[in-house]
Order: structure tokens, then C-alpha cells, then sequence
């Protein structure tokens, strides 16, 4: 574990020099403390595995990747389709017409739940 931090702090340009007096800490303050805040995040990383469910930020992440991923499909496909039916219109016009599209778009999207 010593040895992944130390390569990640070189790269990342710290001092991993260790005290000749207490060989376990640092001799750069800074080193020690992103050491500490390493071990930290092990601990924490290795409480969620054993408990088998994500914590924090993961836990969000965790929950639907699927369907971000279909929703950014989906407002992608919708800003193209929107783009690509702009005709001839130049500068602002383009701008609002897109916008107008989208809008249309959504709308329709809301009344058919409503209609079915």
C-alpha cells in the first residue's frame, strides 16, 4: 500500500523522503498529510466493499448509469434533430429556432403520457 502512494506521489511531485527518527511518518508535512488522507480513503473504500453497498459519491453514481446514459442519448439525438432542421436560418434565427424545436419536442414528449 506504502509503495502505490509513494510512486503516486512522485509522479504527482512530492517529497517521499521518510524521517530518520520515526521512519513510518514523512519528512514533508504535506506528504504526511496526503498519506493520512490516503490511508483514509482505503479504510473507507474498504468499509463499503465489506458492506456491499457504495458509499458517497459512488452510491450516487451507482444508482442508474443506464439511464443517465440513455437521457444524454436522448437530449443528444434531440439538440442534432433540432439543429438539422434549421433550413436556411442564420445567426439569432438559428439560436431560436432550435430552442423552439426543442421546446416543441418536449412538449409533445409531456402530453403523450398524458394521452395513453
Amino acid at each position: 500500500m506504502r509503495e502505490a502512494f509513494e510512486a503516486w506521489a512522485q509522479r504527482d511531485g512530492h517529497i517521499t523522503r521518510r524521517r530518520e527518527d520515526k521512519p513510518d511518518e514523512y519528512l514533508v508535512f504535506e506528504t504526511q498529510r496526503r498519506w493520512v488522507i490516503w490511508q483514509a480513503a482505503l479504510a473507507h473504500g474498504q468499509a463499503a466493499a465489506e458492506s456491499g453497498k457504495p458509499v458517497g459519491k459512488r452510491a450516487q453514481a451507482a444508482k442508474a448509469p443506464a439511464d443517465e446514459a440513455m437521457v444524454r442519448a436522448r437530449v443528444l439525438n434531440e439538440v442534432l434533430d433540432a439543429f438539422s432542421s434549421l433550413d436556411g436560418a442564420t445567426g439569432k434565427e438559428r439560436i431560436v429556432k432550435v430552442i423552439q424545436d426543442l421546446k416543441e419536442n418536449r412538449q409533445v414528449r409531456v402530453q403523450e403520457p398524458a394521452n395513453a
